[in-house]
């Protein structure tokens, strides 16, 4: 199997209501770039933010007293504290600087998602949120872009996330449409005639990771990334079917 990795590169700042699958296929024409049918386009979660309207003035955020005395508690901004605890349905882990939570989408990670990196500031500041629904939002960029190019492709909203006992962010799938998100193995066989009884493949966060790596993590502009090559079928499954169950969390 032959991977691409072909960055698009020369996008616009998205800005909210911004069309973003027509500014996207109107740049391809421009750069004389084209999809096909089994590609798979990662858009960074930024992006998809920013168009549906998830970033927060702060000066707009009154804290709870809940968020006031952990904010004091972690030492962090309260109206930040505040926003995490709407968007988040559990705190895992605290300490000064850290707030490790469950986020209303299952995952568990720091600060809710919530960011404050390559975002518009006014004079207090602001927060990005992440998407609402981002598999909702994957299958409606799909379903358009198959409507005005004809094409049918994979959609992956990409976020960075750290890991528990490793160093360094990398790419997770947190919105997946109309591709294989997790490639069962169960029931296979290894090369030795072993039977697999766990082995699970996740293929959206395998692929985010790629992408991700492509599109940079500082003041690269590259929000949207195509991979071809990586395509096996289009299977309606979901990046939320990634998360593990709580009743198999042993670290809870």
């Amino acid at each position: 199997m032959t991977f691409e990795i072909l960055p698009i590169e020369g996008l616009p700042l998205f800005e909210e209501g911004d069309d973003l699958t027509s500014i996207f296929l109107d740049h391809l024409h421009r750069s004389n770039l084209e999809l096909l049918d089994g590609d798979i386009l990662a858009i960074a979660q930024k992006v998809i933010s920013k168009v549906e309207g998830r970033l927060i003035d702060l000066t707009r955020v009154e804290p709870s007293a809940a968020a006031t005395e952990l904010a004091e508690e972690v030492e962090k901004d309260p109206r930040i504290v505040e926003l995490i605890l709407q968007e988040s349905t559990d705190i895992v882990r605290k300490k000064t600087g850290v707030l490790i939570v469950r986020h209303r989408l299952g995952h568990v990670g720091a600060n809710a998602g919530i960011d404050q990196s390559n975002i518009e500031h006014g004079e207090e500041g602001s927060a990005l949120l992440l998407p609402l629904d981002p598999d909702l939002s994957a299958s409606k960029i799909q379903d358009e872009i198959a409507k005005k190019s004809g094409k049918q492709i994979g959609v992956l909203i990409t976020d960075s996330a750290n890991r528990p006992w490793r160093l360094g962010t990398v790419g997770i799938a947190i919105g997946a449409s109309n591709m294989m998100v997790l490639d069962d193995k169960r029931g296979g066989f290894d090369l030795h005639g072993r039977e697999l009884k766990i082995t699970m493949i996740n293929r959206a966060d395998s692929i985010a990771a790629i992408a991700t790596l492509a599109m940079g993590e500082t003041d690269e502009r590259i929000p949207m990334v195509i991979v071809r090559g990586a395509h096996v079928g289009y299977i309606q499954q979901s990046a939320g079917e990634i998360n593990r169950p709580l009743e198999d969390d042993l670290f809870r």
